[in-house]
């Protein structure tokens, strides 16, 4: 898929008539928030709604008790199974219900129950995270429940430096945040790339 389409590409899918769910996936830097974001905007609220992954990390208290903070961002960080839950109930918009679904706050570092409301008329729902490919455990039941899913593969440097400077944005100096990314992030991006072949388009614009 060239970098011109995919906003073509999420029109067809909104024009198909019935409730369509996309999934943009790839490692943390890849650029899935600002595409989501980007084609959202383009369709309109009308059309398009971006309910993200990110909204289902689990809270700062329950990692720190459970000795998983300094993984945050791994799949055990998030509550998958309330993620897959919700994709559910996406796919089956009942009518005049709403569906809420939760956001993540980066200025707080902590997810924000009941913050995205869905109406049941949306054609599109655009959820993006890193673990829509994943295959363990509950992960693993995501690629079923979405239309298609576009894996997005940037130039390595280039997203290195975004997600650098994401952590320094929010509060990390700059060595705390190069190691964050050099022991965390890519630790989980080589997760990641695991799926990449099971997408149905990469992305490999920057």
């Amino acid at each position: 898929m060239r970098t011109t389409e995919p906003v073509s590409r999420a029109r067809e899918l909104a024009a198909s008539g019935e409730r369509r769910l996309l999934g943009i996936t790839g490692p943390p830097g890849a650029g899935k928030s600002t595409l989501a974001a980007r084609i959202a905007e383009a369709l309109g609220p009308e059309r398009a709604v971006v309910v993200p992954m990110d909204g289902f990390h689990l809270a700062q208290a329950v990692l720190e008790r459970t000795g998983r903070a300094d993984r945050k961002g791994a799949p055990d960080t998030f509550d998958a199974a309330g993620y897959v839950a919700l994709l559910r109930r996406l796919r089956e918009p009942r009518q005049g219900h709403t569906v809420y679904a939760p956001a993540f706050d980066r200025s707080l570092e902590e997810p924000i129950a009941g913050s995205i409301p869905v109406p049941p008329d949306v054609p599109l729902v655009i959820t993006e995270g890193n673990y829509l490919l994943h295959d363990a455990g509950e992960w693993a039941s995501v690629r079923c429940l979405l239309d298609e899913i576009w894996y997005l593969d940037p130039e390595h440097e280039l997203r290195l430096e975004r997600l650098i400077a994401r952590h320094i944005a929010h509060g990390k100096d700059p060595a705390a945040a190069r190691a964050w990314v050099t022991r965390s992030d890519e630790a989980n991006a080589r997760l990641v790339a695991r799926g990449r072949h099971r997408a149905d388009s990469v992305i490999t614009s920057g």
